[in-house]
C-alpha cells in the first residue's frame, strides 16, 4: 500500500498548469516546462503532497503535448525528488530532502533572483522538522484558551532553553529567558534599551554585519577591534574597551561569525572581568554555539563568568534547526527580562505561539538534532575544501572547527570585484567588506557550507570562472544585492 488516497485528474491538472502561464518554452524543451510548472504548483501549495498525477497519456491529451513531453517531464520530477512512483500505483506527489538537492533546485537558489546563495550562511531545514510542527499543531488547541501573547515566551520553551544554559554550565532559571522573534529581533531590543546615540559600541573585525547596520542605525559609534587569523587577541579587546568607554561590547565567542574561532574558556573569563572592570556591557551571540563538528575544548557559556548581570547572552533556533522558524532568546537576570519585555511591547508584544511549540518540541531530542545539523555540515565543509583545492587552490583559509562558513583569504584584495563577477556567473557572495568598517577586509571573502554538498561544488566552479575576470576593487554591488541573508 501506498497510503494514496488523493488524486488529480488530467484535465484538472491541465487547468492548474495553463492558469499559472501555460507551457510556452523554447523548441524541444516544453518537458522541462511541464516540469518546472508541476514543481511550481508544489511549492506553492496549490497541488498538495501526495497526491496521486494523472496518466501520462490522459495528461498529454489534455495540454495538447506529446505523451514523450508528459514521460520526460515526470521523469525529472522524479529526479529532483518532487515525484515518487512505484509499479502498479502510478506516481504521486512529493517534497524532496533539501540536503539532496541540486545546484538547479529552486530550493537552493536565492529567492531575489535565482542565484546560488553562497552570501547566506543558513542550512537548511531538518527531517525532524515536519514531525515537530505536527506535534506543536496537536499541541495549540491546550494554548489557545487566553488571548494567546506571551511577552516573555512560552513557558515549556523557556524552561528548555533554561535548562540547556544550566546543563553547559551557566545556572539558569526560566525567569531569565527572554523568548524573542529571532536572534536579530533580541539584538535590536539589547542596543535600542541600553545605548544612546553617540555611545561606543566595541565590535570584532570582522563581524556579523547586521550588528553594523544596527549600531549605524542607532547612531552609535563604533569601535572595531580586528581578530588575527589566529584567533582573538584578548589584550588588544580589553585596551580597546578602556579607551573607547564601550558602552556596549558585541562578542561572537562560539565559532565566530565570519572567522569560524572558538574563544577558551580562560579567555571568557579574562573579558567578564574587563567588562566588570570598565563598566562595559557585554552582548554575546550564540547563534553556533551548537554546531560543534570536530573535537575542541569543553567551553561553558560566558555567562557563566558574569557575577553582576552585565552578559546578555543571544541565541536561535536559526542554525542548529531552521531559520524559518524566527525564534530567538535571551538570556540575562530576571529583573532585565521584565525590562527588555516591556520595552518590546512596542515592537510586536510577542513571538508567534506555534512556532515556539514547534522549538519546544525541538529541544526535546535535541542530540539528534545536533548530530543531524553536524553530519550535513560536515559533509558540506568536505565538499567546500575540496572544491576550493581543485578550482582555488591559491586562495587559503583556516578551518573552522565548527560553525557555518569558512572565512576565506584570497591572493590579491579583489573581493568585490569576484562578488560582482560571481553573479554573472549565477552565484551571491558575501565579500569582505560586509563584514568589516570602512571599505576594510577587501582581501577576503565568507564561504558558507550550509549548502547540500552538490550545490557547493557546482559553486565553486563557477566562483572560479568569475574570478578570471576580476582582478581589482571596481566598486559595490549593486544595490539590491547589498544587504546580505545571513
Amino acid at each position: 500500500m501506498t497510503g494514496i488516497d488523493r488524486h488529480i485528474s488530467a484535465p484538472q491538472l491541465a487547468r492548474l498548469v495553463q492558469a499559472g502561464g501555460g507551457l510556452t518554452p523554447a523548441p524541444g524543451v516544453k518537458y522541462r516546462a511541464l516540469a518546472g510548472a508541476v514543481r511550481s504548483l508544489i511549492l506553492e501549495g496549490r497541488l498538495a503532497v501526495r497526491v496521486r498525477l494523472p496518466a501520462e497519456r490522459h495528461l498529454a491529451e489534455e495540454l495538447g503535448v506529446s505523451r514523450t513531453t508528459v514521460t520526460s517531464a515526470y521523469d525529472r520530477l522524479r529526479e529532483q525528488g518532487y515525484l515518487a512512483s512505484r509499479q502498479g500505483a502510478g506516481s504521486w506527489t512529493e517534497l524532496p530532502d533539501p540536503q539532496a538537492l541540486g545546484a538547479d533546485s529552486p530550493w537552493a537558489a536565492d529567492e531575489d533572483g535565482g542565484l546560488i546563495p553562497m552570501h547566506a550562511a543558513a542550512p537548511m531545514a531538518p527531517t525532524s522538522l515536519a514531525a515537530a510542527v505536527d506535534a506543536a499543531a496537536r499541541d495549540l488547541p491546550r494554548h489557545t484558551l487566553g488571548i494567546g501573547y506571551r511577552p516573555l515566551g512560552l513557558e515549556p520553551l523557556r524552561e528548555a532553553v533554561a535548562a540547556r544554559y544550566t546543563e553547559r554550565g551557566a545556572a539558569t532559571r526560566p525567569e531569565q529567558i527572554l523568548i524573542t522573534t529571532g536572534a536579530q529581533q533580541a539584538m535590536h531590543l539589547i542596543v535600542h534599551l541600553l545605548t544612546s546615540p553617540g555611545d561606543a559600541l566595541l565590535v570584532e573585525s570582522p563581524t556579523y554585519p547586521h550588528v553594523l547596520d544596527l549600531a549605524r542605525l542607532r547612531g552609535a559609534r563604533i569601535v572595531p577591534v580586528g581578530i588575527p587569523p589566529g584567533g582573538w587577541h584578548l589584550d588588544l579587546l580589553t585596551c580597546a574597551m578602556r579607551q573607547s568607554a564601550a558602552r556596549l561590547a558585541y562578542l561572537i565567542p562560539d565559532f565566530q561569525n565570519p572567522t569560524g574561532h572558538l574563544m577558551e574558556d580562560a579567555g571568557r573569563a579574562e573579558l567578564v572581568a574587563a567588562a566588570r572592570a570598565c563598566g562595559t556591557t557585554l552582548i554575546v551571540d550564540e547563534t553556533w554555539a551548537e554546531t560543534t563538528l570536530d573535537e575542541v575544548p569543553a567551553v561553558r557559556p560566558m555567562a557563566a563568568f558574569d557575577t553582576d548581570g552585565r552578559v546578555f547572552s543571544i541565541g536561535s533556533a536559526a542554525k542548529l534547526w531552521w531559520g524559518g522558524l524566527r525564534i530567538g532568546w535571551i538570556r540575562t537576570t530576571a529583573a532585565m527580562v521584565r525590562r527588555l519585555s516591556a520595552f518590546r511591547a512596542g515592537v510586536d508584544i510577542a513571538s508567534p505561539l506555534l512556532e515556539q511549540l514547534v522549538v519546544a518540541r525541538l529541544f526535546e531530542d535535541l542530540p539528534a538534532g545536533r548530530a543531524e545539523r553536524r553530519a550535513a555540515l560536515l559533509a558540506s565543509r568536505a565538499a567546500l575544501t575540496a572544491a576550493l583545492a581543485a578550482e582555488l587552490p591559491s586562495w587559503t583559509y583556516t578551518l573552522p572547527r565548527g560553525g557555518g562558513s569558512i572565512w576565506a583569504l584570497l591572493p590579491a584584495p579583489a573581493a568585490t570585484p569576484i562578488a560582482e563577477a560571481a553573479v554573472g556567473h549565477g552565484v551571491r557572495l558575501a565579500p569582505g567588506p560586509w563584514f568589516g568598517v570602512d571599505g576594510t577586509l577587501e582581501s577576503y571573502l565568507r564561504l558558507p557550507f550550509t549548502q547540500p554538498p552538490q550545490v557547493i561544488t557546482e559553486a565553486v566552479r563557477r566562483v572560479a570562472a568569475a574570478q578570471a575576470g576580476a582582478t581589482a576593487p571596481r566598486g559595490s554591488l549593486p544595490a539590491d544585492l547589498m544587504t546580505p541573508v545571513l
